[in-house]
């Protein structure tokens, strides 16, 4: 009889026990989830200034290809940018040399800056400023003469 009056006084604990565990557990689960997501775009962003970079190195200048590649993959755009709400405001091209341009000398830059990561979760409703990401590599010449030196092989 001791027994059933003691078991009385426990009901709902383990419902109490419940929430307390899965609400920590859900917490961690989440944040696990939001900093996977922010760590991709994060690569994603550093990829895309790498890749832009590479394209305006060894092509014409042209801003607007080098951007889409940066958005979208391909020099001639596309519907869907790889990182989600990356639009060309954010994308900067420049170029060392003044116009026109030779694939012979000089640097190409291309920057992504003021990128914006919205978290998923509602209740948070916030978003991380990114860094700015930059990546400058040397032009080459792409098997064009080099001006005043010996042709390229």
């Amino acid at each position: 009889m001791h027994f059933r009056i003691a078991n009385k006084n426990q009901r709902g604990a383990a419902l109490v026990e419940f929430a307390i565990g899965a609400t920590v557990f859900l917490t961690a689960m989440f944040a696990v989830l939001e900093f996977g997501r922010a760590l991709w775009t994060h690569n994603a962003l550093a990829d895309a200034a790498r890749r832009g970079a590479r394209y305006a190195a060894i092509n014409a200048p042209n801003q607007t290809a080098v951007k889409n590649v940066v958005i979208y993959g391909d020099a001639a755009g596309g519907t869907k940018p790889l990182i989600p709400d990356l639009d060309p405001d954010k994308v900067i091209v420049e170029y060392s040399t003044t116009p026109p341009f030779s694939l012979a000398m000089g640097t190409a830059t291309v920057s992504i800056e003021n990128y914006e990561f919205n978290l998923v979760l509602p209740f948070l409703g916030t978003s991380i400023q990114m860094p700015d990401y930059r990546t400058t590599l040397s032009a080459e010449n792409a098997g064009a003469p080099i001006p005043g030196g010996a042709p390229a092989p």
